[in-house]
């Protein structure tokens, strides 16, 4: 009888969220553990080579062996993206920044590994979210992400309407993301659609030398010009 093969272990590898040096915001267990892996699932193929190639200047891509998973992946390639688990090889997961599995579709693989068994690793890195929650003065015992809000105006607005009531009958803080390029259209409409003595912080650039962090309320967000463009943001409310 031919024995079954050990299974594989899954690492969940954080990356940076920007242009920085990866060792002031990445632990020295992130390099060791890329010398040692071949097999990753990522998000970008072009942005997977240029973190690992930053953190592990002496890997050699060639070796490299990327399975690319975003919106256009399709569900039956997911079986074939975990085969070098099933065959005793570690692998692991990337985002294209920050950690892996959070607000990323690589949590479908990562519920897939638990499916078959499959020892998941998550390791230590930058996650916007936490970071703007730490930096935000709000409920650090009670927050909600909510992803991203609709694009239509009529049902963003109703949208956050809904999380400032939330954050107001709960007591909990309400973080939300949007598309980079659409950053200052939505602070526009948050600041249309929330009472004036709401909090907002806007947490963007995290980890980047450009970093910007504020909470204030949203009167005082109204006389004071940001520009959000393209630029990674987390959005928080909360109203008292």
């Amino acid at each position: 009888m031919k024995p079954t093969p050990l299974l594989g272990k899954l690492y969940l590898i954080p990356t940076t969220m920007g242009d920085c040096d990866p060792m002031d915001v990445l632990p020295q267990t992130i390099k060791r553990c890329v010398d040692l892996i071949d097999y990753y699932v990522v998000e970008n193929d072009k942005t997977a080579r240029k973190s690992i190639k930053l953190t592990n200047p002496e890997k050699k891509q060639s070796e490299l062996k990327l399975f690319v998973l975003n919106k256009y992946t399709e569900t039956k390639d997911h079986q074939e993206f975990i085969k070098p688990l099933l065959e005793g090889k570690n692998m692991g997961l990337m985002s294209e920044a920050g950690c892996p599995g959070v607000a990323d579709p690589g949590a479908v693989i990562v519920k897939l590994a638990h499916d078959k068994g499959i020892q998941v690793v998550p390791l230590v890195g930058p996650s916007s979210i936490l970071l703007a929650m730490m930096a935000s003065g709000m409920n650090g015992q009670s927050f909600t992400f909510n992803g991203y809000l609709p694009i239509d105006k009529g049902e963003k607005k109703t949208a956050l309407k809904n999380l400032e009531k939330l954050s107001l009958d709960k007591n909990q803080s309400q973080i939300f993301i949007e598309t980079p390029y659409r950053n200052n259209k939505m602070l526009e409409d948050i600041l249309q659609a929330i009472n004036p003595e709401t909090y907002l912080c806007i947490a963007t650039d995290i980890t980047l030398p450009t970093e910007y962090i504020k909470t204030k309320r949203a009167a005082a967000w109204k006389k004071e010009t940001v520009d959000l463009h393209n630029r990674p943001t987390i959005f928080i409310i909360h109203k008292m």
